[in-house]
């Protein structure tokens, strides 16, 4: 999946590329010289996003691309959106050209007729003739469009383009680098005792540790955690993006999350791509207990954690009969899965919530659109085949760091008795 987000960011950049360089470079300039300026220095920003595509991990390359990539993305959108007024007002110019030049091409009648040759007010044969204009002469007006308004408009529409896209970026950025949020909401769970009515659950997804997001972030996430004083702190996943050896000294402020029964960790699809083997003995390290296709009983409530679905080409596959297996129906099951699409599954097995991340919310308007297509649900509670399921925004971010729509969350879930 994730190679295949690849290739499509990399064909819409393109796609992008050529539609900017039209309205930034073609439309804004008239010499030869500023435009193969605008064309090189086009090009070179364009080769900035698959070089950070090729090189993420890198923290002083993925800094500007991821940015750039972000900024670009915002600035196609405005322009794309300013295409209709854009029109609208070329029409209009178009249109009163037209009229200015109607006006102009109508005949001028004669005003008075010339005096008899030879009378001593009658200019002399070597003397120019002069027109004095007259009511109804056309002359030069000044609201006759040109071209230079049309180089305007494009000048105009490109600068405004450029700073409303870099205050959606600078936003955006601000929102993704911030403390996550904290949303707190009350779920019914059918079967759980009154004994444990109240009992408070932190969910947290999407920390993504990786080239930006390093020691002070996890700092911050986990600040946040303890402030909620949960009973049990479910991490559910894309913890890291990259080895141990990167990111082992950003992880260690994790260790200090506190919680009275526990803190569980399953896998998400970056664990994979990132040494999955090693980060499931770095989270043990940690203080979090891996739950690999298993559950554990807290008194009178089970928890159950599946791998994602993304270790099935690693060899480490998600198992649901092995995670259910001889389970006391009568117990409530609170199930962990990266994915919210594994509620399918989860289904099959009479889970009653199933809690999730994966999605970031859709971290940047209009990707959420496109989440939509492959997950049932993008954020907060509903329902997947009769499977209750929340799915929280990520407390971090992935490529750019810029959160606009989705801002990054910690979830705390009070688990009511009906």
């Amino acid at each position: 999946m994730i190679y295949a987000i690849l290739i499509g960011l990399v064909v819409l950049t393109c796609l992008a590329a050529g539609y900017l360089w039209k309205r930034l470079v073609w439309d804004t300039t008239r010499t030869l010289r500023a435009r193969v300026i605008g064309s090189v220095a086009a090009v070179l920003l364009g080769l900035l996003i698959p070089v950070t595509m090729a090189a993420e991990t890198v923290p002083w390359i993925a800094w500007p691309g991821f940015i750039w990539l972000a900024f670009v993305l915002y600035l196609t959108l405005v322009l794309l959106i300013l295409e209709v007024p854009t029109l609208v007002i070329k029409r209009w110019l178009r249109r009163r050209s037209h009229q200015a030049t109607q006006t102009e091409a109508k005949p001028v009648a004669p005003t008075a007729t010339a005096p008899p040759t030879g009378t001593p007010d009658s200019p002399s044969d070597d003397t120019p003739a002069t027109t004095q204009p007259t009511a109804g002469t056309a002359t030069t007006r000044p609201d006759v469009p040109n071209p230079d308004r049309r180089l305007l408009l494009a000048r105009g529409t490109a600068i405004f383009a450029g700073l409303t896209a870099g205050g959606i970026v600078g936003y955006g950025m601000r929102t993704a680098m911030s403390a996550p949020r904290v949303d707190r909401v009350q779920i019914p769970v059918a079967k759980l005792p009154r004994t444990l009515d109240g009992l408070r659950l932190a969910v947290v997804s999407d920390i993504h540790l990786g080239p930006i997001a390093r020691t002070a972030h996890s700092q911050r996430i986990v600040e946040v955690i303890n402030s909620v004083d949960a009973d049990i702190v479910a991490v559910v996943g894309d913890l890291v993006d990259d080895t141990v050896e990167e990111l082992g000294a950003a992880a260690a402020p994790l260790r200090g999350i506190r919680s009275r029964q526990g803190t569980y960790f399953v896998t998400g699809d970056h664990e994979y791509y990132s040494g999955y083997e090693s980060w499931i003995d770095e989270v043990r390290d940690l203080g979090m207990r891996p739950l690999r296709n298993e559950r554990v009983a807290l008194g009178a409530l089970d928890l159950a954690g599946v791998n994602d679905t993304t270790g099935g080409m690693y060899g480490d596959a998600p198992d649901f009969p092995k995670t259910f297996a001889d389970r006391d129906p009568a117990r409530p099951v609170v199930l962990m899965a990266h994915q919210p699409v594994q509620a399918v599954e989860a289904a099959r097995y009479g889970v009653d919530l199933q809690v999730s991340g994966h999605t970031h919310g859709g971290q940047m308007f209009p990707f959420d659109a496109v989440v939509r297509l492959q997950q049932p649900l993008l954020s907060g509670y509903g329902t997947v085949d009769g499977v209750p399921v929340y799915v929280t925004n990520g407390a971090g971010f992935w490529g750019p760091p810029v959160r606009v729509g989705a801002p990054p969350q910690v979830t705390l879930i009070e688990l009511r008795t009906p």
